[in-house]
């Protein structure tokens, strides 16, 4: 039996297996868990971030807009399933040079010390990774950029590593990127960052083909008692355009560009028409994960086909067999 590391959380949005359900990860029978619509201005609402909030839950939302502009939204809800989210996206205290908006999409929040930090794709002269924090979800600061452009999925661990907080981040480009490998990087202040180590990347073999394009850091990695449990996106180009999907990896607690085991197979696909059919089709693209020590019980918020918000269940012995049964064993 593995461990998750951490504080208990009771009110986990929680569905049970249903019966017949062989795969490590379920869907919430109620999905999509937030509609394209869920503000009077938006187009979509995907790869949004959710964290326990006192006794309920707040999160980070991307809503693009009719205009197909892309902001950051913030929003509460009492049970994780049903959310209000502001119609006003986020607007960020600090330093006007940073501040400036070209774009934002794609956040991530982590409680870390004492605060939530909010990591996201950020335009700066490209894509590069910002970061904030906040400690009531109304009021916003930002800090430095992380990383030069160009820099998707900045994905913080929650605690600091050998002194150090670190960052998980996919190097890119100007485009739909057309590589896409995981590093990790390391600061003493959250302001400057070196120490960058190569974690794992796509896989151009036939064995794993899900995640031969590119792959990218989903939620907020998970502490367990084995080591630090990432679920990551995975990209294969089809015939047809990219097909996003899901996979686990567990990575050493304190040199955690080591990769100690990695899923061969994907935990979770497009399957259901919210996740084949929108503004991309085919996309299974996780940025948050709930977690409950006292149980095990895991519940991801992933990006459905760059339209709308899906839940889904898993424990962290599902995920733990699942890449002992069908481990990826590069030669």
């Amino acid at each position: 039996m593995s461990k998750l590391i951490g504080k208990e959380l009771k009110n986990i949005p929680w569905e049970d297996r249903p019966a017949g359900c062989t795969a490590p990860v379920w869907r919430y029978s109620g999905n999509p868990v937030i509609q394209s619509n869920a503000i009077p201005t938006s187009n979509s609402v995907f790869n949004s971030a959710v964290v326990p909030f006192g006794s309920e839950f707040a999160g980070v939302f991307r809503c693009d807009s009719r205009g197909v502009s892309m902001d950051i939204y913030p929003g509460f809800s009492d049970d994780g399933i049903h959310w209000n989210i502001s119609p006003d996206p986020i607007r960020f205290e600090g330093d006007p040079e940073v501040t400036v908006r070209e774009y934002r999409y794609d956040p991530r929040v982590c409680f870390l010390e004492d605060r939530y930090y909010i990591t996201w794709c950020n335009g700066y002269h490209g894509p590069t990774i910002g970061v904030g924090y906040t400690f009531d979800f109304k009021t916003f600061y930002q800090l430095e950029n992380a990383f030069l452009p160009y820099n998707r999925n900045g994905v913080l661990f929650p605690r600091k590593i050998g002194g150090y907080y670190a960052m998980l981040s996919r190097p890119s480009d100007t485009g739909h990127t057309p590589f896409g490998d995981i590093f990790c990087s390391f600061s003493p202040d959250l302001t400057f960052w070196g120490k960058h180590r190569y974690v794992m990347g796509a896989v151009n073999q036939d064995c794993t083909a899900w995640q031969s394009k590119k792959i990218g850091p989903g939620p907020t990695p998970l502490e367990t008692d084995e080591g630090w449990l990432l679920i990551y996106h995975g990209v294969i180009n089809t015939c047809n355009g990219f097909v996003y999907r899901v996979g686990c990896a567990l990575l050493d607690l304190e040199k955690p560009w080591i990769v100690k085991r990695r899923s061969r197979f994907y935990i979770l696909g497009p399957q259901e028409l919210y996740e084949r059919v929108g503004d991309v089709p085919n996309v299974t693209f996780p940025c948050a994960a709930l977690a409950d020590p006292a149980t095990g019980r895991i519940a991801i918020y992933y990006g459905c086909a760059d339209t709308v918000t899906g839940l889904a269940f898993t424990t962290v012995d599902d995920l733990i067999e699942h890449m002992k049964k069908y481990p990826l064993e590069l030669g």
